[in-house]
């Protein structure tokens, strides 16, 4: 189980990193916002189907933590954006959430990722780094920088309803 954990880990690493274009040198920014997007949207859907399943976000759940990882990725991306990368990225994280994200919240969705990343997300982006790595870095949900990024997401979450 530990190396399916493992395994996992590495190919949702691999899998951002190259949408991130990290390992791709010719990799276009239209590319790079609709992975952005689409990757976000789908870490987005799984969260929400998460919370509604559970009613909890486990943050010593591997899986989770790199679904955070990728919320915060998305939410990064969105800082001093330009209104076209903006505008491709929505679209994207519609496609990519399943339509839980849809046109009517959209802005809304957007308006909460740049929320989140204008926040200290440090003691979050530790513990989702180190997952991406197939690593588990405790991460309190006491902590009040953590205590701030899940309440925004719970917010993003709440919209998506």
């Amino acid at each position: 189980m530990k190396v399916f954990k493992h395994i996992l880990a590495t190919v949702a690493a691999l899998a951002l990193f190259t949408s991130c274009g990290i390992l791709s040198s010719n990799s276009s920014s239209t590319a790079t916002t609709a992975s952005t997007g689409t990757t976000t949207g789908s870490a987005l859907s799984t969260i929400f189907n998460v919370l509604k399943n559970t009613g909890m976000l486990d943050l010593g759940n591997l899986t989770n933590l790199i679904n955070l990882g990728q919320i915060l990725t998305g939410a990064n991306s969105l800082v001093d954006a330009s209104q076209s990368y903006t505008d491709q990225f929505a679209a994207d994280l519609i496609k990519g959430s399943n339509n839980l994200v849809n046109k009517s919240n959209v802005s809304q969705v957007i308006a909460g990722l740049k929320d989140l990343a204008g926040s200290d997300t440090s003691a979050l982006t530790k513990a989702t780094t180190a997952a991406f790595a197939g690593n588990l870095v405790p991460v309190s949900s006491s902590d009040s920088s953590v205590k701030a990024n899940l309440a925004a997401i719970d917010a993003i979450m709440k919209v998506m309803k």
